[in-house]
């Protein structure tokens, strides 16, 4: 019998590297990780929102921004947008065919310290856009760099 102990795995023990971090109102922080645009003309952003604080963080409605088509589908970040000031052009989150946004949905309210996986899905800017301004309404705005 060996004395050999197992090294300890070190498989995700540290968090994906952050590529923005936005603090919103009562202690939510949206942290996103990862822009991905792969072929088929979309990108999608994914990361954490997480309530920082010692109560129950109840998301805001405003989240999901007030066009009727995605206000109907209750609540989500429907209301993100990315903005290319050099290409002049807004992106909203993209919809289904039946309105839905292509978002985290069902997003009501946070315990403490919880934390929840969201995603959102936005058309994808031209090849040559290497940077946007993420919005999303009652939180700080971010530049993330985009893949190519």
């Amino acid at each position: 019998m060996s004395s050999h102990t197992p090294a300890p795995t070190t498989q995700q023990t540290t968090p994906p590297k952050a590529l923005a971090q936005l603090h919103g109102q009562d202690s939510l922080v949206l942290t996103i990780t990862s822009a991905e645009q792969p072929e088929g003309g979309f990108l999608t952003l994914r990361g954490t929102l997480k309530n920082t604080g010692k109560g129950t963080a109840v998301v805001p409605a405003a989240l999901r921004g007030n066009e009727r088509e995605i206000v109907k589908n209750g609540q989500s970040l429907g209301g993100a947008s990315l903005v290319d000031f050099r290409g002049r052009k807004r992106y909203y989150v993209l919809r289904d065919t039946e309105g839905r946004p292509l978002t985290t949905t069902g997003l009501n309210s946070l315990k403490p310290a919880e934390s929840v996986p969201v995603f959102m899905q936005f058309p994808a800017p031209p090849a040559s856009t290497r940077q946007v301004d993420f919005y999303l309404p009652q939180f700080e705005s971010a530049t993330l760099p985009l893949p190519r």
